[in-house]
Parts: structure tokens; sequence; C-alpha cells
């Protein structure tokens, strides 16, 4: 979601704290969601504002994501009220592959009619290749209203192109309350105590691991690996400093960046600490990232780190709630002082132009779509950028802690960083950099490696 480039500017990264407020109401995720149908059957909504697009009935829009079963089936909910608003149908289509298929199938005339991008750098790719269709004046008009920080992620060259969907928050630590209290070990509030806590686990805990971890995501796998880097990077080098990395203004391989992959090594690559529930240090390799928490209900595994989303991914029936089988803490920042938050979301770039699909893009921009989204929601992964929905409609838990996090004045939010490389080395080289690194590589040569894949123009 860039304006001009995949890079985002300072100022927009300063109003993200202020729009954050807004990020309280319910909406969706690039893995986001829950298998909840909700009570959108019974909802009605102002069919006016989609009147305008003409007579619609029986007419179809395909969507593709990257939002599998169970969690699309919210999703697939919320679109029941424009549906019976317009007679359109939505065809619904979900794919672990989505981020490297997409252009296989933009570039070879198989485009959907809407995709849902968690990167806008891969937006500012696809806009190369002529195939984006701008985003009519309505839904512009909605993200005006609702969500006006978020626009410039969805701008590229100066033109609107995509409405910003979903948000979430990623600097999480997914753990046991009860095996915490049993073992009597206390949430870290500095980075320093994290690592003590990690290592006074695996002593006290030799049949266990104090991490679990999994970056298998099918065409995309990699990308967990990448948020711990973003994370420890805001974490070590600052905001400032990220900022510059995420620009280029800064090589891949500057000491910084390398201070921070060397610091998620002491966690990831350290056999002493991972892969609970799983193996060794290369099993992360392997290991979905929804399987990748599991371990820790089985108590072979006390910490996975994973965005607010993972709620989503829990077995049915787990009580996730601060008392409950599984909660999650703030991934501490250095000290107490400071409160680094990363983040992420979608924004909804059309490849077709029609009627009905420009109708479907307002839709989804609109805050009717945002509270239906909440009403279809269960499990969490919730947010959206939207100012305009009433934080009460947020039910989950782990919600409620997102918005609390997202809302803090002390909280210094950040974009994921690769969503806003370049998609050829966010969405590529840095993905695979770090299942290479994982799986034996040194720290010198991926970061050489994503550093020589950097587009030269």
């Amino acid at each position: 979601m860039a304006h001009k480039s995949p890079r985002r500017t300072a100022k927009v990264l300063a109003t993200l704290a202020v729009v954050s407020l807004g990020l309280a109401a319910c909406g969706s995720s690039s893995d986001d969601g829950d298998s909840g149908s909700g009570d959108s059957a019974a909802t009605k909504i102002d069919c006016a504002p989609y009147e305008k697009f003409g007579d619609l009935k029986g007419k179809e829009v395909s969507v593709y994501t990257t939002i599998v079963a169970p969690e699309d089936g919210p999703h697939i909910a919320s679109y029941k009220p424009f549906e019976d608003c317009t007679g359109v149908k939505i065809k619904y289509e979900g794919s672990r592959e989505m981020e490297a298929q997409i252009s296989v199938r933009v570039k070879g005339g198989n485009a959907p009619d809407i995709a849902y991008l968690p990167q806008p750098g891969l937006l500012k790719t696809l806009v190369a290749t002529g195939k984006v269709i701008p985003a009519p004046p309505e839904t512009e008009a909605n993200v005006d209203a609702n969500m006006p920080d978020w626009k410039t992620y969805g701008t590229v060259d100066g033109k609107f192109y995509a409405a910003p969907l979903g948000a979430n928050v990623k600097s999480f630590v997914w753990y046991s309350p009860t095996a915490f209290k049993d073992k009597g070990y206390e949430i870290p509030k500095t980075w320093d105590e994290l690592l003590a806590l990690t290592d006074k686990i695996a002593t006290d805990n030799p049949e266990a691991k104090p991490w679990c971890a999994g970056i298998e995501s099918g065409d995309a796998t990699g990308w967990p690996a990448t948020d711990w880097v973003e994370d420890v990077m805001l974490r070590t080098a600052g905001a400032e400093t990220y900022d510059k990395w995420v620009n280029h203004e800064i090589p891949f391989n500057d000491p910084a960046v390398a201070t921070a992959l060397a610091e998620v090594g002491k966690i990831l690559k350290n056999p002493k600490y991972v892969n609970g529930g799983y193996g060794d240090v290369k099993t992360i390799a392997s290991t979905s990232f929804q399987d990748a928490g599991q371990p820790i209900l089985d108590g072979t595994c006390f910490m996975h780190r994973q965005a607010s989303f993972y709620a989503a991914n829990w077995p049915e029936g787990t009580n996730v709630a601060e008392d409950g089988d599984i909660w999650a803490f703030y991934l501490p920042a250095k000290d107490e002082t400071t409160k680094p938050v990363l983040g992420a979301g979608e924004v909804t770039a059309a490849f077709r132009d029609a009627p009905e699909v420009k109708a479907f893009q307002t839709y989804l921009a609109s805050t009717e779509w945002a509270v239906e989204r909440a009403k279809t929601c269960g499990t969490g992964g919730c947010l959206t950028a939207n100012v305009n929905v009433d934080p009460t409609l947020l039910k989950n838990p782990i919600d409620n802690l997102s918005a609390t996090m997202l809302t803090d004045k002390n909280a210094t939010f950040r974009f994921d960083g690769s969503d806003l490389m370049p998609g050829a080395v966010g969405a590529g080289t840095f993905w695979k950099g770090m299942v290479n690194w994982i799986t034996g590589e040194n720290d010198k040569a991926t970061l050489d490696y994503i550093e020589n894949s950097w587009p030269k123009s």
C-alpha cells in the first residue's frame, strides 16, 4: 500500500499511530478470521450505494485471497448483504499459493476480478503489468471517509488502485497461562528478560523446548521468519533505521540488519531453544505456520511468536483468554520505555473493469462491510483500518488486546517491512533467504544474497 513506491514515508508512518484508533474495529487480515458464520443472513444494508452501478442481478465476481478454510468462512459470510442487495454472486477462491500465483495468472490472462493483496510491494509489481484497474470514485470516497491514513498503501505513482481491507498486529508471543503459572514464569518486560526466560525454560524442561516455530506456507514459505527479523529490527535498530532499511536507504546487509538477524538467531537457530514438538532447527522450514504453535497445548513448547490472526488456528474449543488455555503477550522491546509494534494488512485490487466489480470493491471499503465482518468473526483476527466502526463490536479478547496495543499512545507502529519492499525482494528473496538461513546458511551469505537481489531501478 504505497504512494509512488512500496516504501513508506516518515509522514505516513507517523500517522499510523492515530489511524490505529480505528483498528479497534473488526475486519480481516492476510491469514485471519474464523469459521463462524455469524448472523449475516438477517442483516439488511442500504442498497442505494450499489444501485448506481446498474442492474447487477445474475452477475458474478471472483475473489482470490490467501485466506483458506476454515478462516475463509467469515469472509464468505460477510458478502451476503451485498449479494442480497445486488443479486451478484461472489465466487471465493482461497489459496496458500496466491502470492506466488497471482502474478502468473495476471500475466497469463487468468486474473481474478478482485485479489486481496497482502503486500503493497506486490500491488506495485502488478500495477506495472498494466492489468490493475484503478479504483472507482465510489471506492475512493469510502476510503477517504473510513480509512484515510491507510490510503497511501493502495496508491502507486499518485494513482489510487486498492482499498485497505484488514489489519493485524504481529508483535505477539503466544503461550499457555496455566503452564506459566505452574512453573512460576512471569511475562517478560524486556528483550533481555525474554532471553533469560527462554534459557530458564530450556533448563527447567529437558523434555520440551522454550519455542516452537514454523515458516512453511506453500509458495509463500519463509514469510513468518521475515516477521521475526522485522520485529527484532524495530527493537535493536529503532524505527528510523527500520524505515531506512525498508526504503533501501541502507543496504540489506547493513550492520544494523546483521545485528537484528543475529539476535533472531539466538532463538531460532539455537537447538537448545527450538523446535518444540517437531524436532531440530531445520524442522522450522518444513513446519507449517498454521501448525507451528500447537505444541503449546501439549506442553512440548512454551512460546510461539506469531500475529494476532493466529487466534483462528487454535483447535475448536480452545479458550483463548488471559486466564484460558492460550493467550499472548507483547514481544518485549529492549526496555520498558519503548513499545514498537509491527503490523500489516491487505488491499483489494481489481483486474476487470465492470460495474459489478466496482460495486463489490466499493462494498469492501464500506463501514457496512466492516460491521458485517465483525458479526461473522469469531476467534479473532478482526481488525480493520476503518475508523467509523463501533469498537464495542470487537468481541474477541485477542482483538481487544490488539486494539489496546495499537491505540497505546506510547506505541510506535510500523507496517510489515517485507510487504512494503519491492515484490521481488519482500515476497521473493527475503522469504527464500530466510528459508536458506534456517536450513544452514550463515548470516552474512543470507544478507548478501538478499541485498544483491534488490532491483537496480
